[in-house]
């Protein structure tokens, strides 16, 4: 615990996904001072055309406002 999965579009590199999930779990471990055995982190690929009904109604539109602490289009 922690465990983090990222939802994006297919297209990107294993060595891209590789540093995305390395600079996540640096993070991860940084801000909530947990050590590297504790945080994990996956990625899910998710076709453009699947986005909406997939991600974007579920996980960011249906969610409840205390759980998504970045929406998109707005800076932190």
């Amino acid at each position: 615990m922690p465990h983090v999965i990222v939802k994006l579009w297919p297209g990107k590199s294993e060595r891209q996904k590789a540093r995305l999930a390395e600079a996540i779990a640096k993070d991860v471990m940084d801000v909530l001072d947990y050590g590297e055995e504790s945080v994990s982190v996956a990625i899910e690929e998710v076709p453009a055309a699947e986005w909406a009904q997939k991600v974007y109604q579920p996980d960011i539109v249906n969610v409840s406002g205390a759980k998504l602490y970045k929406h998109p289009g707005y800076t932190m």
